[in-house]
């Protein structure tokens, strides 16, 4: 459009955007969930807090256990530098068949602390991560820290931090805690942003 108003060479409305007023395009920003003022100033409070705890207790991070999940399917095809072999001069080169990773997966849930893993496992084919799931989970994690680490059990001087799913908020979840007498990070709300830029222009 500027090169048509002007009538001057495209190549030449380039050179100006880009070398004399240093300017560079950029995609925007794809932002599923915008935080409200309020949530922003939650946020803010929260980390507060945190570092006030941290303060408090210098090892205060390393009783935090939290969690994460992951899909993993059936076969993973290795890969190059897994499928090659120390060979001869004149042998032959080694090959390997390509197969497809396969369409059967399950979900892999993992707790872990600044140590590593506490507890882990797979989540059975068919079943749904409910509540009632998750409770079970979370009593698996409880008997496993009370197997491997017995002092923390006993004093239940750990934190479990975990994200806001409706299964880990549900009512029964927090009802389950209450008599264990296990301590949860208040999980503040957040905003997954997915930034995808492309440069047209650099200004260097």
């Amino acid at each position: 459009m500027l090169a048509e108003s002007l009538n001057i060479p495209k190549t030449v409305v380039l050179w100006i955007v880009k070398e004399d007023l240093g300017q560079r395009k950029l995609c925007a920003c794809f932002v599923p969930l915008s935080l409200t003022p309020e949530q922003r100033e939650d946020r803010v409070t929260s980390c507060q807090d945190i570092i006030g705890m941290a303060d408090a207790d210098k090892s205060f991070f390393n009783k935090i256990i939290t969690r994460d999940e992951m899909w993993c399917f059936s076969y993973d095809p290795k890969t190059k530098g897994q499928s090659s072999e120390c060979v001869g001069e004149t042998s032959p080169p080694p090959k390997e068949l390509k197969f497809q990773r396969s369409c059967i997966k399950t979900t892999f849930v993992i707790f872990f602390n600044s140590e590593g893993a506490v507890h882990k496992e797979f989540v059975p084919e068919g079943e749904t991560v409910n509540a009632k799931f998750y409770s079970g989970v979370v009593d698996h994690l409880l008997k496993h820290i009370q197997r491997f680490h017995p002092s923390a059990f006993c004093s239940r001087d750990f934190f479990l931090l975990h994200n806001n799913a409706p299964a880990h908020k549900a009512a029964s979840i927090c009802q389950f805690f209450t008599p264990n007498n296990v301590t949860t990070l208040y999980h503040v709300p957040y905003s997954q942003i997915y930034l995808c830029q492309t440069i047209f222009f650099s200004p260097s």
